[in-house]
């Protein structure tokens, strides 16, 4: 078997959005002379708390404040991370002139409220996945970023990390044909009490929005919007998602078999296989170390991580993206395309039909 690196001298340009001129440039040299970014944090749980230690370690972000329901919540926040602002409520944050950014981490029940606060503020927005409950709620926050001229992104942080950045480039340059299928799966020992939000009707809750995002978004991120999709899924008492196997064609005829669970823990694995070869990702394939490149009549190639990229679970490479962004003047990221979110969410919701759940306030 022969290895590479994601970013070293041998990778190949790739074509697409994924791979786009000048895009997700590493700023890693940043001129320490250019302005920081300033960053406010709307929520303070657990991704909250691992998005601003991964921020506070970039020299050109600076975590200016930081907001929840509760002054006591914030101000405990703040003083673990060392923010000089704490909010009890989110739309002072969204009001303070001095915060260029708001990363919004509450569950995603509340993203459409809380981004859209920020949007009409006038702050530009890094908004925490599943993007809302629906399409109708992210065609309402890309309506309300276009209307303000702001910058809005999902934080799908797949899509902005170099190894995944890599295989994209060598899917599209044709490294194993035309893209036959594609497995993915993310799942859930648990077992996690009706109270806890993943049971939540009110809170999103369910396999499919919190878990089912990340194989769904895989699929999407190498071929486009399905035309055909079909589901079938283990339901709750309560009436959300235990766990969903979804079916995905498209006209091309290339195939995806995606399953999410929060009753068993799955391997966390993919796999995309083309009509010349295959590329698979071990356990944690959303944010991977390596994976494997087999081209028919040729050795094994193993792409690893970069060790200067940062540990595997690091949030950084998104916020670096939206730091780019910004500073090119841009509002939107071309490694996360809205277009490509707004696809993501019609095809969650289709899932979400085909299996029965819906969400307190929905239609229909």
């Amino acid at each position: 078997m022969t290895t590479g690196t994601g970013t070293g001298a041998g990778s190949t340009a790739g074509t697409g959005a994924g791979a786009a001129a000048g895009a997700g440039a590493d700023p890693a040299g940043t001129d320490p002379a250019v302005a920081p970014v300033r960053w406010g944090i709307l929520a303070t749980g657990g991704i909250a708390a691992s998005f601003t230690a991964d921020l506070i370690d970039l020299p050109d972000a600076e975590v200016v404040a930081v907001a929840s329901r509760t002054e006591t919540s914030a101000r405990a926040f703040a003083e673990r991370f060392g923010i000089t602002r704490a909010y009890g409520d989110w739309d002072a944050l969204a009001k303070d002139a001095d915060v260029d950014v708001v990363y919004v981490a509450t569950p995603h029940a509340a993203h459409r409220a809380a981004a859209g606060l920020c949007l009409e503020a006038g702050r530009h927005v890094l908004c925490e996945k599943a993007f809302t409950l629906n399409a109708r709620e992210a065609h309402e926050l890309d309506a309300l970023a276009r209307d303000h001229d702001r910058f809005l992104m999902e934080a799908m942080w797949m899509y902005c990390h170099p190894l995944v950045r890599r295989l994209k480039a060598l899917v599209d340059d044709g490294a194993i044909g035309e893209v036959r299928t594609v497995q993915a799966d993310f799942g859930l020992e648990g077992p996690f009490p009706p109270s806890h939000r993943l049971r939540d009707p009110a809170q999103g809750g369910g396999a499919l929005l919190d878990l089912g995002v990340y194989p769904v978004s895989f699929a999407h991120l190498l071929l486009g919007e399905p035309s055909g999709i079909a589901a079938q899924a283990t339901l709750s008492a309560e009436g959300v998602d235990l766990q969903t196997a979804a079916a995905l064609s498209w006209d091309s005829g290339a195939l995806a078999a995606l399953h999410c669970s929060v009753v068993g823990g799955t391997g966390t694995t993919a796999s995309v296989t083309g009509s010349r070869g295959r590329i698979d990702l071990p356990a944690g394939f959303f944010h991977p170390d390596r994976f494997v490149l087999h081209r028919d009549g040729r050795d094994p190639e193993e792409f690893t991580a970069d060790p200067a990229d940062g540990p595997r679970t690091t949030l950084r490479h998104e916020a670096r993206e939206v730091m780019r962004a910004l500073r090119a003047g841009e509002t939107e990221s071309p490694l996360v395309p809205r277009s490509g979110t707004l696809a993501v969410m019609r095809t969650l919701d289709t899932l979400r039909e085909r299996v029965g759940v819906r969400y307190p306030g929905e239609e229909g």
